[in-house]
């Protein structure tokens, strides 16, 4: 019997996909507990249907955040920090920070998840950092930090 899978269902598979698994099965097990229905042709339509939309608003998804990849690629963010005589910086800078400024330099909302530094920035200079902006779309940027006005 073909049945499409309301829910994800262990060992059997996920959500909207369509199995063909035995007569038994489907009557005593996924009838009842509403984790599937039998596979009509107008059903099994208006599921590739949906998939269909899916897909396409994924794709959108995707070029989009190509599109703010791009133009967030070796951007130059400039952070400011009060630091000692030799350079060290009283605390660290932050990914938080990092993200307060890229929306004070250049309009881009990003989450502070979703930049990654490799090690604390404790050092005057310029840092590579890596953002994530969607599934398998992270961009390289840079952060300057320099002497706040008014310390050693």
């Amino acid at each position: 019997m073909k049945v499409i899978l309301l829910v994800d269902v262990k060992g059997t598979g996920k959500k909207d996909q369509i199995l063909k698994v035995s007569d038994g099965f489907a009557r005593n097990y996924l009838f009842p507990k509403k984790w599937a229905m039998e596979a009509t042709d107008s059903v099994v339509k208006e599921i590739e249907r949906k998939q269909s939309q899916m897909q396409k608003r994924e794709l959108q998804r995707m070029e989009e955040a190509l599109a703010r990849a791009k133009e967030l690629r070796n951007k130059v963010i400039r952070i400011s920090a009060k630091c000692g005589s030799a350079g060290r910086l009283y605390g660290s800078i932050t990914a938080q920070e990092i993200a307060d400024a890229i929306q004070e330099q250049y309009g881009i909302q990003i989450d502070k998840r979703k930049i990654e530094l490799k090690e604390p920035i404790r050092q005057l200079g310029d840092v590579s950092v890596s953002v994530w902006v969607y599934s398998g779309v992270t961009t390289e940027m840079t952060v300057t930090v320099t002497r706040k006005e008014g310390t050693a």
